[in-house]
């Protein structure tokens, strides 16, 4: 049976569909004979979603559906389809005036009929896209990816048709394996009704592989809606120069999706990707690696990469990444300069020494100060986000104050107009460290649903336990009352406020007790 590839990006926020694009592309370089359409239902009015869906199969008719998931995780300090989840918990959990709890409540609801509505709509699409392409073709099969499955494998295969492939993580190899009709079992997949996910089936090793420039000429071809992240001015493609991520921070999903060996891209395949985009009118990319530079050893790479980028011509760029500050040198300081960078996250977690250690991070904090001030003296002046997440492993009143002291610091390096504070509740993932400390320590049961939206497991997931969450809760809500559309820089003035500022020495050193160093290795 000849093949025929339909690749369905179910709904999810206007962000430009790399990894849908990536394996249309990589699918097309080893099989060229192979017909391939992307279908984005991101780019389609809701009311739309079944019948878009229908025409779309109904005129390529394809042999292989591949559905891609981005997104399930929905608490974060932002606005959204549902409204702002963090703030909704917060008024719930933490007010005292009894309105502002009920309307708390009701945008709690609201958020819990939204979520559950996605989740349906968007197992109700893999059903009804795989029911109808097998009206055309009888054998057809779904395989299903993407961030949020990755995350959840496990419990949407109670939810998915009968013989889905389930994919973890990269699909490339999978996709290989399915075409060819070679045994696909060792890959980070399992078949729903046929098999069951491996225990700890995330935490495999994904197949290494070098990634050539994307073909966005083929691209163009097989995907109509291309054109529709054209359009505006401001809006960021991304770019891919690197997979994966060798730190161990206690919360992160990304390095056990990822994986801990970073594999590079070569930088004159990434520079003729971006080149391809800039020739289409592109002039802002977002670098979608977990982190722009990892580790230290992987500076030569970066530099090489920017230096590649300067000598291409693309002199009118901007460029925007996670970032390891402790890892920028002053030679890469004025390549990222240079090459227009304008925006960069730094997501350090906590200003206190202490605090980074414990979680995992290996962050040396004075040295992310040091290359700051190395990247200010290189013309950086730009905006820089920096995510805090308060209320993490022992958090107290000391280490707030040397968060505060931190980010004044912070602050003074680039000028407190260009410093904003994003504000997060670490939020606990399935699969990571800060899940495992979670069932030792008693609170969660390992038997928990992290896709189940009930009110006693909303708290525990957003991670702000007592003793300090009912302070947290009343310092983020009296921020949304005073100064709603500045939060971050508003919970920062609060809690300066109210607890007072570390000296900076205090926030940089953090010497291991011998009691630390069992903790460390136990936790």
């Amino acid at each position: 049976m000849e093949n025929r590839i339909l690749y369905v990006r179910l709904p999810c926020n206007p962000i430009f569909p790399i990894g849908v694009v990536y394996l249309a592309d990589h699918v097309h370089k080893l099989f060229p004979e192979i017909e391939q359409r992307i279908f984005d239902l991101g780019t389609v009015p809701p009311l739309d979603f079944n019948s878009a869906l229908d025409t779309c199969i109904d005129e390529f008719q394809p042999t292989l559906l591949v559905f891609s998931w981005r997104d399930i995780q929905i608490y974060a300090p932002v606005g959204g389809r549902g409204g702002n989840p963090l703030q909704h918990s917060f008024e719930f959990f933490y007010a005292f005036n009894p309105l502002v709890k009920f309307r708390g409540a009701t945008g709690l609801l609201r958020l819990a009929v939204s979520y559950y509505k996605e989740l349906w709509r968007n197992q109700g699409l893999i059903k009804r896209g795989l029911k109808r392409a097998q009206k055309h073709q009888p054998n057809a099969r779904a395989v299903v990816g993407g961030g949020a499955v990755s995350v959840f494998y496990e419990q949407l295969q109670h939810n998915l048709p009968q013989g889905t492939v389930v994919s973890v993580g990269e699909g490339e190899t999978l996709l290989e394996k399915l075409l060819r009709g070679e045994d696909f079992s060792n890959e980070r997949c399992y078949v729903v009704g046929e098999t069951q996910p491996r225990d700890r089936l995330i935490h495999e090793a994904p197949t290494p592989l070098e990634k050539s420039a994307c073909n966005y000429d083929y691209i163009e071809k097989i995907w109509a809606e291309f054109s529709y992240y054209l359009q505006s001015s401001d809006f960021y493609i991304g770019v891919q120069t690197k997979r994966g991520c060798p730190h161990n921070c206690c919360y992160c999903i990304s390095t056990v999706v990822e994986g801990k060996q970073v594999r590079i891209n070569p930088a004159d395949e990434v520079v003729a990707e971006m080149r391809q985009l800039y020739d289409r009118g592109i002039r802002n990319f977002w670098f979608t690696d977990a982190q722009f530079i990892p580790a230290r050893r992987f500076i030569d790479d970066a530099i090489e990469l920017l230096q590649k980028i300067v000598d291409s011509g693309m002199t009118d760029i901007h460029w925007a990444a996670y970032i390891r500050a402790d890892n920028l040198t002053p030679e890469l300081c004025d390549l990222m300069v240079k090459t227009g960078m304008n925006y960069f996250e730094i997501g350090i977690t906590s200003g206190s020494q202490e605090l980074v250690r414990k979680m995992r991070m290996g962050y040396n904090l004075r040295t992310v100060l040091e290359n700051c001030r190395d990247l200010k003296a290189a013309g950086f002046n730009d905006l820089v986000s920096v995510n805090y997440s308060f209320n993490v492993i022992d958090e107290r009143p000391e280490t707030i104050r040397q968060t505060i002291a931190y980010h004044r610091e912070l602050e003074r390096i680039f000028g407190a107009d260009k410093v904003e504070p994003a504000i997060f509740f670490i939020g606990l993932q399935p699969h990571t460290h800060l899940e495992e400390y979670a069932f030792k320590n008693g609170i969660l049961k390992p038997d928990y649903d992290p896709m189940n939206l009930k009110p006693w497991t909303v708290q525990k997931l957003l991670w702000n336990p007592e003793p300090l969450g009912s302070f947290f809760g009343e310092v983020c809500l009296q921020a949304w009352r005073q100064n709603p559309n500045d939060f971050g820089r508003e919970v920062m003035k609060i809690l300066e406020e109210r607890l007072g500022c570390a000296p900076l020495e205090e926030a940089l050193s953090a010497p291991i007790p011998t009691t630390d160093k069992k903790q460390l290795v136990t936790a």
